[in-house]
C-alpha cells in the first residue's frame, strides 16, 4: 500500500508560479511512476504530467508543456508539480497519482485557483 498526501494548493495570479507537492508513505520502492492530474470545474479528469522512471519517460500534457515541471526526489517519497506562466484554465482540483504496476494510488487533491 501507499499513501499519498498533497499539499501547496492556494490562489496564484496569471502570468505566476505555484508549486504543489505530494508526499508518499507506505511501500514506495514498488512504484513505477507518479504523475498528476487534475480536474477543472465541469471538465473530466485529466493527466497533466507523469514520471515514468522505469521506461525512462516523462509525459506532460499539451496544455502544460513549457510551463510545468513534474520533479522528484530519488527516494520517491515526494513528487513535486512546478507551474509557471499560470492561466485562469489551469484551475482545477490537483490529484497526486502513483502506480505500482498492479495499483494506482490517489491523493485526496489540492485545489489551484488562478485568477485573471
Amino acid at each position: 500500500q501507499v499513501q499519498l498526501v498533497e499539499s501547496g494548493g492556494g490562489s496564484a495570479q496569471a502570468g505566476g508560479s505555484h508549486r504543489v507537492s505530494c508526499a508518499a508513505s507506505g511501500r514506495t520502492f514498488s512504484l513505477i511512476s507518479m504523475g498528476w492530474f487534475r480536474r477543472a470545474p465541469g471538465k473530466e479528469r485529466e493527466l497533466v504530467a507523469r514520471d515514468s522512471w522505469s521506461v525512462g519517460v516523462t509525459y506532460y500534457a499539451d496544455s502544460v508543456k513549457g510551463r510545468f515541471t513534474i520533479s522528484r526526489d530519488s527516494a520517491k517519497r515526494f513528487v513535486y508539480l512546478q507551474m509557471n506562466n499560470l492561466k485562469p484554465e489551469d484551475t482545477a482540483i490537483y490529484y497526486c497519482n502513483a502506480e505500482d504496476g498492479a495499483r494506482n494510488y490517489w491523493g485526496q487533491g489540492t485545489q489551484v485557483t488562478v485568477s485573471s
